[in-house]
C-alpha cells in the first residue's frame, strides 16, 4: 500500500503521468502466505478477481486465501471443487455459502447482474447438472444473468425445442452435455450466439470418461461452437460471462 501511495503522489506532482501509474499498479506484486501467492491486481489487470481452486488445498489453506482477500475487501470469494466435509471446515473459520451440486463455495454474496444480456445454461440431462451448474454459478458471481435449461438433451428434441424462444434470445448459450456430446451442434444449428460446449465425463465405456463427447465436440459442424475441457463449467461460466459483458 505504501508504493501505491507514493505513485499516486508522484502522478500528483507531475512526476509521471497517470498512464505510467497505471502500468505500475497492473505489476504490483502478489501477496505470500509461504502457501499461495495471491494476485490481488488481477481484477485491476483482467477485470475479474481470482478464483479459489479448492481441490488439491487444505481447509485452513483455503480458509487463509479467504481470510487475506476478505480483509482487502474482496465482496464475493469463489472456492470450485469442494468437497462438503472441506467446505464444513472451511465455514468453521471463514463463513461460506456451499453450493453441493456444483461444489462451489461462496464468501460473500452474488452480485447483482451488471449486464443487459442472458446467459441461457443448456444441460443435456440430469447427470450433467453438477457442471452446469458450476457454469451457471460462475456466471451469476461474475455479474451475468443466467437461464437455465436442464434436461434437454437430443434424446427428446421436443423438450430442446420447447425452450426455443429462451435460447435464441440469449446472447451466449451454454452447451453441456455427455454420451455423444451432440447437444452442442444441434443448438449451434438453431442460434446466431455463441455456443460454448462442455463434455461431461457421463456416459458408459466407450464414452472414455468424456473423450468421445469432447472429441465430438471439437469437430461439430456448427461455426459458433467452440469447446472447453471435459467437466470444466468454471472454464465455461468464466468465458461466457466475458463475452456477454462486451460492451456493457
Amino acid at each position: 500500500m505504501d508504493n501505491m501511495l507514493e505513485l499516486l503522489k508522484r502522478v500528483e506532482r507531475g512526476e509521471m503521468t497517470p498512464e505510467d501509474a497505471l502500468l505500475k499498479l497492473k505489476k504490483q506484486p502478489f501477496e505470500d502466505l509461504g502457501y499461495a501467492n495471491i494476485d490481488h491486481h488481477r481484477q485491476l489487470r483482467h477485470g475479474i478477481p481470482e478464483v479459489i481452486y479448492g481441490e488439491g488445498k487444505t481447509a485452513e489453506q483455503i480458509s487463509g486465501i479467504v481470510s487475506a482477500m476478505r480483509e482487502r475487501g474482496y465482496e464475493c470469494v469463489l472456492i470450485t471443487r469442494l468437497t462438503p466435509e472441506k467446505a464444513s471446515a472451511v465455514n468453521a473459520e471463514t463463513p461460506i455459502t456451499y453450493e453441493p451440486q456444483s461444489r462451489i463455495g461462496i464468501f460473500g454474496k452474488i452480485p447483482t447482474p451488471t449486464s443487459a444480456g442472458v446467459i441461457a445454461v443448456c444441460a443435456a440431462g440430469t447427470s450433467d447438472l453438477p457442471v452446469a451448474e458450476e457454469a451457471a454459478i460462475v456466471a451469476e458471481a461474475l455479474g451475468s444473468r443466467v437461464e437455465r435449461l436442464y434436461d434437454v438433451g437430443v434424446a427428446g428434441l421436443h423438450r430442446l425445442l420447447h425452450r426455443l424462444d429462451t435460447i435464441m434470445a440469449a446472447r451466449v448459450v451454454i452447451a453441456v452435455a455427455g454420451m455423444e456430446g451432440a447437444l452442442a451442434t444441434v443448438i449451434g444449428g438453431l442460434v446466431s450466439a455463441p455456443v460454448i460446449a462442455v463434455p461431461t465425463s457421463v456416459g458408459y465405456g466407450a464414452n472414455f470418461q468424456g473423450l468421445s463427447a469432447l472429441l465430438s465436440m471439437l469437430n461439430s459442424c456448427a461455426g459458433n461452437v467452440s469447446v472447453v475441457n471435459i467437466d470444466n463449467g468454471f472454464g465455461a461460466g468464466y468465458l461466457a460471462s466475458l463475452i456477454n459483458n462486451i460492451g456493457e
